[in-house]
């Protein structure tokens, strides 16, 4: 049986969210074209638009399995550049506020390379792609719709292109993806086809955070592949992460609340060596090169609450950080991209299978996409709200209450930590904390205060 044709499908931004939802829709339609306003090709990693991309970037366990369904092979082909699988028990040298986690085995396998290393395989993977066609150095600038309000396309314009010396092109097609991170401009396009969207919610961090990659020699290589000291209101206002990369190096960044971490060496070292975890300070005091240090400030979380706008166009969907941005000291961008792309993959599967094509799925799948956030968005805000006194709601000190006890528990029960372990990277509910037998540990460590 021949299966319906389901013609274009357009993605409008060409970094990882679009990339992996791209490889998705080329299981279902017969182009997807791949919009990115840089000048990008096969061999680019980050690019100019990506501009943390030279930072830390953690794929959770849960995001490490949807990526491996969608690109077989992938993580041996990143093993093989350097990039480390280990148990995130075992691997994880881990100062938490009530001291360092237990080294113990928990069964969530993690992998840790560069946003760099991570999006150039992948891109190169997509392009591969028969159905995929990429547009570089394109903007989109805007939609474009029928009398119903359904989309039908977008409009665009090239680069240092002659050839539209009079303004936009248009596109036609069957879905559009809007992927293009934190600058999207679709809440102003809704509003231009007269749909009105809720305010954003904004959750401000007041975290800098300043990185470098440097060399990671194979002799003396310590008993640990990440070395971490978390932030934690309001004590811990200074924090960062060591993890082993490909090509033989380390990616260090450092954090501070309403501080920047150095960029000159001298007090990037001194910075580290004020860290209650000593290993960031020891591997960089090794180091015999370096890349350039980089300085990123624009931390805060937003939300654009699409999933409840009452009249969603149809055909057009949202991912990635042009709904949702988290803090990305908590490492929760990656995987809720990937778990996105898996929840479409899903959707148009039954769509397929049922005969129906696409029209209808929109608004069911932002609807979706807001129930996936509301656990990574939770668990970022509550902690970044505890720096401000002026907003800290119920639910957030309560959460910082019982998180507080919770590491005093974890830091001496290896049962409590991996569970602490598989709730972080999404491979179980956070309704495992609350067990009653891990509950009531916490209420023990609390009346014994």
């Amino acid at each position: 049986m021949k299966r319906p044709s389901w013609g274009r499908a357009v993605v409008v931004g060409g970094s990882y969210a679009g990339l992996v939802t791209a490889r998705v829709l080329a299981d279902f339609f017969d182009e997807v074209v791949v919009m990115e306003r840089d000048h990008v090709d096969e061999g680019t990693g980050s690019h100019p638009g990506s501009p943390q991309g030279y930072h830390a970037h953690a794929m959770l366990a849960r995001g490490g399995q949807v990526l491996e369904k969608l690109f077989p092979g992938l993580r041996e082909e990143l093993r093989e550049a350097g990039a480390p699988v280990f148990d995130y028990g075992e691997g994880i040298d881990f100062l938490l506020p009530a001291g360092n986690a237990p080294r113990t085995r928990t069964g969530v396998h993690v992998q840790t390379f560069t946003r760099d290393e991570l999006e150039r395989r992948v891109r190169r993977r997509v392009l591969k792609m028969p159905r995929v066609t990429l547009m570089a150095a394109t903007s989109c600038v805007g939609l474009l719709r029928d009398r119903s309000g359904r989309v039908t396309g977008v409009t665009y314009r090239q680069q240092d292109s002659e050839a539209q010396p009079f303004g936009s092109v248009e596109l036609p097609a069957e879905l559009v993806v809007d992927a293009s991170g934190r600058s999207s401009s679709l809440e102003r396009w809704l509003g231009e086809l007269g749909v009105s969207v809720p305010r954003k919610r904004t959750v401000k961090a007041k975290v800098t955070y300043t990185s470098m990659n440097f060399d990671r020699p194979d002799a003396g290589h310590p008993a640990f592949f990440i070395a971490c000291q978390m932030l934690f209101a309001p004590r811990v206002s200074r924090a960062g992460v060591l993890l082993a990369v490909e090509g033989g190096r380390w990616t260090c960044s450092l954090f501070g609340f309403q501080e920047q971490p150095p960029t000159d060496d001298a007090g990037y070292l001194e910075f580290a060596r004020s860290l209650g975890n000593p290993h960031l300070a020891e591997q960089l005091a090794r180091r015999t090169s370096q890349e350039t240090t980089h300085r990123y400030t624009n931390a805060d979380n937003q939300w654009r609450p699409y999933h409840s706008v009452k009249h969603w166009p149809d055909r057009l969907i949202a991912v990635g950080d042009a709904v949702c941005v988290f803090n990305p000291v908590y490492g929760q961008g990656l995987t809720v991209a990937a778990m996105e792309a898996e929840l479409l993959h899903g959707m148009l599967t039954r769509r397929r299978a049922a005969g129906r094509t696409p029209d209808g799925v929109a608004r069911d799948f932002q609807r979706r996409v807001g129930r996936l956030l509301l656990a990574p968005w939770t668990l970022s805000t509550n902690s970044d709200l505890m720096w401000d006194p002026r907003r800290r709601a119920a639910g957030a000190r309560f959460a910082h209450w019982y998180n507080t006890r919770l590491f005093r528990v974890a830091v001496k029960d290896p049962a409590v930590w991996s569970r602490f372990v598989r709730v972080v990277n999404m491979t179980a509910s956070p309704a495992v904390l609350f067990h009653p037998a891990v509950a009531a540990k916490v209420v023990a460590a609390s009346l014994r205060e």
